[in-house]
């Protein structure tokens, strides 16, 4: 059951948080809109888009930026209560330090429900709207997925490669499917100089089209100038935009991960950091409180302004942590799980020994 200074410091510790994001989120729409205006104008943005926009930036931006602002209000609001000796009063009434920070991690285990919520099942969709609109007017011209020289499995017996793919008129060039028996021996293999995707009718348009078939050590080869057929896959399917981990929820992106795996994905790791990270946020709420707790509730010389300068610090060296073993995961072949656990353990011991040190 709470007590009066469980429901004390738990108040101050919610609406702190909510008040730092009601600050700083409408802030942030600001400085975005006035960056963007120009490009906005200049590509005849819909009001409506703008808007739908805006709203999905706040989702989004609001849950990368949430265990920032977690640790900076624990900071604030707790150096306040240092600052006025409330901590002092508390520990001296015979609560133990312990005692003292039940209050702060169920606020923790609420903000890690929320992050948990936010980043698995309403972020994702708020990400379908926000990126789509970044490459559609920030980005015009610069491709949102690999283009050139793209290999995908299908399945356990069908490849197909393109050498290079246009995704707005959505036609591929340089076209090459192969199917295996379950022998793994060629069965057919067909090519064609363009793919296109015809969608007023719904198949596939191959020009210059070949077939090769192997039955019985015989090769039989048929060709046509151009053929309407069928196929299995959706050209958008030969490859994927760059952010289409960022748009599943849960359940879609476990799949999808499965699906990659199965047709040999070489940005695998990419796609599996994106599910670890969405895990660690939670956990990460956690280790945040603790090390703000740690650093803000001794009282220092400078008061307020020390404690958050020193905080302000610390949060901009794990999210260079958290980015540095990020890219290594992304571009080196680094384990995604050791990216992702290496910098929250290192700042979980460091919260650990600052705690203790608080404590004494």
């Amino acid at each position: 059951m709470l007590t009066i200074i469980d429901r004390y410091i738990l108040k101050r510790y919610l609406l702190t948080l909510t008040g730092m994001i009601l600050l700083f989120i409408p802030i942030g729409i600001m400085a975005s809109l006035a960056e963007k205006i120009g490009k906005i104008i200049d590509n005849e943005a819909p009001l409506q888009e703008v808007i739908e926009y805006y709203g999905n930036f706040t989702l989004v931006i609001g849950n990368l930026l949430l265990p920032v602002f977690l640790f900076l209000s624990i900071i604030f609001f707790t150096s306040r209560m240092a600052s006025k000796t409330e901590i002092v009063a508390i520990l001296s009434s015979g609560v133990s330090y312990w005692r003292f920070l039940r209050p702060y991690m169920i606020g923790a285990s609420l903000v890690a429900v929320m992050i948990f919520v936010l980043g698995q099942f309403i972020v994702p969709k708020a990400s379908v709207g926000y990126s789509q609109f970044e490459y559609n007017y920030f980005h015009r011209g610069r491709q949102d997925r690999q283009t050139t020289n793209i290999f995908n499995q299908l399945s356990e017996n069908d490849y197909i490669y393109v050498s290079r793919l246009d995704p707005n008129r959505q036609i591929g060039y340089n076209f090459t499917y192969e199917h295996f028996d379950e022998n793994k021996q060629l069965e057919y293999k067909i090519s064609a100089a363009t793919i296109r995707w015809m969608e007023k009718d719904s198949l596939y348009r191959l020009t210059t089209y070949t077939k090769r078939s192997l039955r019985e050590g015989r090769e039989r080869v048929l060709t046509q100038r151009r053929l309407d057929t069928l196929f299995a896959f959706e050209i958008n399917d030969l490859t994927q935009v760059s952010y289409v981990a960022d748009t599943k929820n849960l359940f879609e992106l476990n799949q999808f991960i499965a699906d990659q795996r199965r047709r040999g994905a070489s940005n695998i790791n990419t796609y599996v950091l994106v599910k670890y990270k969405r895990w660690a946020m939670p956990i990460a709420a956690f280790i945040l409180t603790i090390t703000a707790v740690a650093v803000s509730s001794v009282k220092r010389r400078g008061g307020m302004g020390v404690n958050l300068a020193f905080g302000i610090g610390v949060a901009f060296i794990y999210i260079f942590f958290d980015k540095v073993f990020g890219t290594l995961a992304e571009q080196s072949g680094f384990n995604p799980l050791l990216a992702v656990i290496i910098p929250n353990v290192l700042f979980g011991t460091l919260g650990y020994f600052m705690l203790m040190k608080a404590k004494r």
